[in-house]
């Protein structure tokens, strides 16, 4: 979304300046939250993302403890008003989502084959390059 976005885009523009100011130093930038499909995950590195936190894609794997169930970082409590539990189901193995394939076309699978196919029809063949991607941010709906 939108706000997830800019605020990749801004740390990284961020981190650009730290380079500039500290020599060199490189910050890794890792974008977390909202990061439910191989799209948007496409979508944070090529605002300049280095890595992704993926917690519900991952829940979806038969083999993960949740079993189709997804806590957010905040634990999940009864009686205390915080966190979530989400059931998200299960869609295949932790193999076929991460590398296919995939037997659906939601973006909840083949999540690393679908970065390579986006980089490849924007003709980039490695992430600093796709990083460097000219991006539009338009609000939903537009």
């Amino acid at each position: 979304a939108v706000p997830m976005a800019t605020a990749i885009s801004d740390v990284a523009a961020a981190r650009r300046d730290y380079m500039d100011e500290s020599g060199g130093r490189y910050v890794h930038v890792i974008a977390d939250g909202g990061m439910g499909t191989s799209g948007d995950i496409a979508k944070a590195i090529a605002c300049g993302a280095d890595a992704v936190m993926v917690g519900s894609p991952l829940a979806r794997a038969v083999e993960a403890p949740g079993r189709g169930f997804h806590w957010g970082s905040e634990a999940q409590h009864p009686e205390l008003p915080r966190g979530k539990r989400v059931q998200f189901g299960t869609v295949g193995t932790l193999e076929q989502i991460l590398h296919g394939p995939s037997s659906v076309a939601d973006g909840s699978m083949n999540l690393m084959g679908a970065l390579k196919r986006t980089m490849a029809t924007a003709g980039y063949s490695d992430l600093k390059e796709f990083q460097r991607v000219e991006v539009v941010v338009a609000p939903q709906g537009s």
